[in-house]
């Protein structure tokens, strides 16, 4: 896969009251409209987060965030500092962050897509490694996946190196996804290879072939705006 100009941006949003909640709950449908033409931007993702940082069925629903994948940084850079969009909600929330990120590699599909192409200007001085986890899980394995998974997870909160995890998705307990934030890529690299949990996890994900679509990306954190308080 060519190498490119291209970011992703990752924004999260809190909210505080039941009004700013529900208006929230709605622009997961009518964002759309106002996404769907915007200059640079190549692929996007609306949202929901789950109630606890990882992959979790029951809905976090004071926190919501927007994927966005762009051509260039000035796309990106254009729309935060312009868009009538990002305007309203950040009048309505509480809490708002965005993480500028740069791929490393990526492998699987989303959407039907591969939406992430390996940047060409990556830095081994750019320590902290971003890792997005994503996943369509078949209809038949749904029980199954649920009751193994939490259990399987537990270990990874208490990994080295582990400074975020939040568990994120556009459908609840059957499309989801983790971000996660590593302090360098030998964190990510001591937990894929001595953790038992992780291993059993990927031993089992092979013997049932939970899932009908899957993406693995890593990619370099080189920007943060905002603030946010995990809860």
């Amino acid at each position: 896969m060519n190498r490119s100009k291209q970011i992703t941006t990752l924004t999260f949003f809190k909210y505080n009251t039941l009004r700013t909640k529900i208006w929230a709950f709605g622009m997961m449908q009518y964002a759309h409209q106002d996404l769907s033409n915007v200059a640079g931007l190549e692929f996007y993702k609306l949202m929901g987060t789950g109630n606890k940082s990882g992959f979790n069925p029951f809905p976090d629903w004071s926190t919501y965030c927007l994927l966005q994948v762009w051509k260039t940084d000035a796309d990106a850079e254009h729309f935060f500092e312009n868009s009538r969009l990002m305007e309203r909600y950040r009048n309505k929330t509480s809490g708002q962050i965005t993480y500028f990120l740069k791929n490393i590699a990526a492998h699987g599909l989303w959407s039907k897509k591969e939406p992430f192409i390996k940047s060409d200007s990556l830095s081994e001085e750019n320590l902290p490694i971003a890792v997005i986890t994503r996943a369509t899980i078949k209809n038949k394995h749904l029980i199954k996946f649920w009751k193994y998974v939490p259990k399987a997870e537990k270990p990874i909160e208490k990994a080295s190196g582990l400074e975020f995890k939040k568990g994120i998705g556009e459908m609840p307990i059957k499309q989801m996804a983790t971000f996660s934030i590593w302090k360098n890529a030998e964190a990510i690299k001591k937990y894929a290879y001595e953790s038992p949990a992780h291993k059993k996890a990927i031993e089992m994900t092979r013997t049932y072939q939970w899932y009908s679509e899957e993406l693995f990306s890593r990619f370099q954190l080189y920007r943060t705006e905002g603030s946010w308080e995990e809860s």
